[in-house]
């Protein structure tokens, strides 16, 4: 560039190299982002997740779209059909409870699907660990042989002794009343059953929405029913019977589908009435847990005792947040802390020998100098070759009273090819002694090199230079 003209050095941006850059040759420009990842992309389970997570459900969704679609199909046939000769001729009111019926049983059929239902997360390979040395502690197995018994721990609650149970998919103890679901494949807490209808489990989380669902869709299904029912008679009262069914023919349609399920829905919210009435799930139902028959003195711990209290306890009390965090962000492993290097990145050294680098003071970074800056009188420069020593023909080291008359940090660790890999050398792949080096070899042509200072350095750094030197002409 010529001097004054400081057009083109205008132009020219330098930016600052990154020295704590994760990958030794990886430049700042050319390091591609990684998306972070949400934890329902690696949910272990076996769940569909819609909306970036929001929404979780089971993978077996078939027959939960047929419910949508009977409730869907029978409520648009009633509110197209039925409603507008029954808002006429006897109140409008009907289509009005209708509509209210209908929305408020969508509501709770979809915040049951689309929820968890208390899914338990599995244990870590530590935890996992840890929890199998705790188990071969206390059953006395760790030294191998026999069959180890039974994986459960008893817990008392209430006067009742409970057991709980190891799964080994999610490596961990199930807590009271939590069973692992062989559908979704996770432990549920306070499992109930897994529904197809909804398309989801039913635990702690989603229960009282279940149970409001199937409550309100009885009420639904005996409330179409009936007006249907009404709508066919003013009609056959007025133009016959055949003429009524002519005029009307969703009617029949409706008709014919509550009527196979009024009964079965009913029935549902019936016997869940009586669950909760009990605080028992469908799961200790089924296999008696709190039955009579298994002993006299064998009871319900959770059941308050109360049928009023139970209920409060099932529809009203608090909903406890989902221990899995499947919208959470998944956390990368921690990295290593890297040696400390005065802001000079050592490419292409492993961490050990980063570490190393950290620990012997000839490692650090120190100023560079130029072949110029390092000429001194009596001493031949860089560029000039060392015509005096002949290959082959070593020189034994001498005692190097000061430092002036070392050699090099190039002669003790000589660079490799630029355009191979950049390695620290050990002592046994170093080459031969510095003085064995012949006129012509490439290390006395090195452009920059770094170089211990010649009146600044302590006595840790003269006492690493000697051992080194030794070292590489033994």
């Amino acid at each position: 560039m010529p001097p004054g003209g400081g057009g083109p050095m205008k132009d020219c941006e330098y930016s600052q190299i990154s020295t704590h850059s994760s990958s030794p040759m990886e430049s700042p420009h050319k390091k591609k982002k990684i998306a972070a990842r949400r934890k329902w992309e690696v949910f272990p389970g076996r769940n569909k997740f819609f909306c970036n997570g929001r929404i979780m459900m089971a993978r077996q969704t078939g027959v939960f779209y047929l419910t949508l679609i009977l409730i869907l199909v029978t409520s648009g046939l009633f509110f197209a059909f039925d409603c507008p000769y029954l808002a006429v001729n006897i109140t409008p009111a009907i289509p009005v409870v209708g509509g209210i019926l209908f929305f408020f049983v969508m509501g709770t059929l979809l915040r049951t699907s689309f929820s968890d239902p208390g899914v338990l997360p599995r244990a870590t390979p530590d935890e996992a660990a840890d929890l199998e040395r705790q188990i071969d502690i206390a059953n006395g197995t760790s030294s191998g042989g026999y069959r180890p018994p039974p994986r459960t721990k008893e817990v008392i609650i209430n006067g009742q002794t409970v057991k709980l149970k190891y799964c080994f998919t999610c490596k961990i103890f199930r807590p009271p009343r939590a069973s692992h679901c062989s559908l979704c494949d996770n432990c549920v807490e306070r499992f109930d059953h897994h529904c197809p209808w909804v398309g989801n489990c039913v635990g702690k989380r989603n229960y009282r929405f279940f149970y409001m669902f199937i409550l309100s869709l009885s009420f639904l299904t005996v409330f179409i029913f009936a007006f249907v029912i009404t709508h066919v008679i003013l009609r056959s009262q007025q133009t016959g019977f055949l003429n009524a069914l002519k005029d009307s023919p969703a009617s029949v349609l409706e008709a014919v589908v509550c009527f196979f399920s009024v009964w079965s829905i009913v029935g549902l919210s019936g016997f869940h009435t009586y669950l909760i009435s009990s605080n028992q799930t469908t799961n200790e139902d089924i296999k008696g847990s709190w039955s009579n028959k298994r002993g006299k003195e064998n009871y319900n711990p959770y059941s308050y005792g109360n049928i009023f209290t139970n209920c409060c306890v099932a529809l009203c009390g608090p909903i406890s947040p989902s221990l899995i965090d499947r919208r959470g962000y998944i956390q990368p492993d921690t990295p290593q802390p890297a040696a400390p290097s005065n802001g000079i990145t050592m490419y292409g050294a492993t961490q050990s020998q980063s570490d190393m680098a950290a620990a012997t003071p000839l490692l650090q970074s120190e100023p560079s100098l130029t072949s110029e800056e390092l000429h001194m009188p009596g001493k031949p420069g860089l560029g000039t070759p060392c015509a005096s020593l002949t290959l082959g023909q070593p020189t034994p080291p001498s005692s190097m009273p000061n430092l002036a008359t070392e050699a090099t940090l190039s002669d003790i660790m000589p660079l490799k090819d630029e355009h191979g890999a950049h390695q620290f050398l050990t002592p046994d792949e170093a080459p031969s002694p510095p003085r064995m080096l012949g006129a012509g070899s490439p290390l006395a042509h090195s452009r920059t090199m770094h170089m211990l200072g010649l009146a600044s350095q302590d006595s840790l750094h003269e006492d690493s230079v000697r051992g080194l030197v030794k070292l590489s002409s033994v």
